[in-house]
């Protein structure tokens, strides 16, 4: 397929914290890499966190910034893509509040997501209509820049068929205005936590891409290995082992002898762990060399996002003004 700079990729994180190597192997690498053949626009979904974070907003200003300085530090070019503040583009408010109308309720209910986390979060009281009809600003955030394409894994599939269905029945009401956003299904590297369980912050067994060396060797050195392996000469179990997950994306030159090593008993834990943390070290070095550059400016974060809030706003406009004519409320006495 051919690519065109202007084919529009749009997609969003939600500012609740700093980013660990999950969200960068997970969505962020990816990005990186589109950003060189799409017009790609990223943007802090702010309003997004509130689904489940409205209860204690103290944070969020804080981690907004940290989350557009790990974007910044990892590669994200805002000469090649616009970076922007979803709650300052007041147009997927707007957007958001249409589709809303037109969105069945069964629709919502049926989302997976929607199901899943109202049996998983108990510490929080979710049962509320932004939780539940957070798919028809998903929705907004993407229609209203008439994406051709959302990078999502497998598993966020049935939440873009959603944008998909609801897209075709406003065009279906009022008439051609968006286009049908395409998956663009994107590799993820799946990293555990340090202790073995899925890296999340709520966790607590992160390495985010703000941690210094030192702390990255630390995070290392308390890795979970093969419970069964007692002593450095006993023959180890690589398949069960968190260190060996992470050798297989940071040393993937050397994992058939890393590998052997193990298996055979040839090669201790603590001097396997040495190995990964320093080839770890090497390959960060670059994001937290370019996050410390950021950090001397005190301002530029700030001036990367209101320029890419310009950047967006120009395009939600006219995409507002159309689906106001189509649907006939732009009312005005002197027409």
């Amino acid at each position: 397929m051919k690519i065109l700079k202007n084919d529009t990729i749009v997609s969003g994180m939600r500012p609740t914290g700093a980013l660990h190597l999950g969200n960068y192997f997970g969505a962020l690498y990816n990005w990186i890499k589109l950003q060189n053949d799409y017009k790609c626009l990223f943007f802090v979904a702010d309003w997004h966190a509130l689904t489940t974070g409205y209860e204690d907003t103290s944070d969020i200003n804080n981690n907004i910034t940290s989350l557009v300085t790990d974007w910044l530090s990892a590669g994200l070019d805002p000469d090649k893509c616009s970076i922007f503040l979803q709650s300052s583009v007041k147009e997927h408010a707007e957007l958001h509040l249409l589709l809303s109308m037109i969105t069945p309720l069964s629709w919502l209910f049926r989302c997976p997501t929607y199901k899943d986390q109202l049996a998983q979060i108990k510490d929080k009281n979710i049962t509320n209509y932004g939780f539940l009809g957070y798919p028809c600003l998903m929705s907004s955030d993407i229609l209203l820049y008439k994406a051709k394409f959302v990078p999502v894994g497998e598993d966020q599939l049935p939440h873009l068929e959603l944008t998909r269905e609801i897209a075709r029945r406003f065009n279906y009401l009022y008439g051609e205005v968006f286009p049908e956003p395409a998956p663009k299904l994107t590799e993820a590297k799946v990293l555990p936590g340090t202790d073995g369980r899925k890296m999340s912050k709520s966790y607590g067994n992160t390495i985010s891409l703000s941690d210094s060396p030192e702390t990255v060797k630390n995070k290392v050195s308390t890795m979970i290995t093969d419970p069964a392996r007692i002593r450095k000469n006993d023959p180890g179990h690589p398949e069960v082992c968190t260190v060996y997950a992470f050798h297989k994306v940071f040393n993937p030159n050397d994992i058939s002898e890393i590998e052997e090593q193990c298996c055979g008993g040839k090669i201790g834990c603590v001097q396997c762990k040495k190995k990964l943390a320093n080839s770890m070290v090497e390959s960060l070095a670059p994001i937290y060399e370019k996050r410390q550059e950021i950090l001397s400016k005190p301002d530029y974060v700030n001036d990367i996002v209101q320029k890419g809030n310009k950047e967006a706003r120009s395009i939600a406009e006219k995409t507002i003004e159309e689906v106001r004519s189509v649907m006939k409320i732009d009312w005005n006495a002197s027409k």
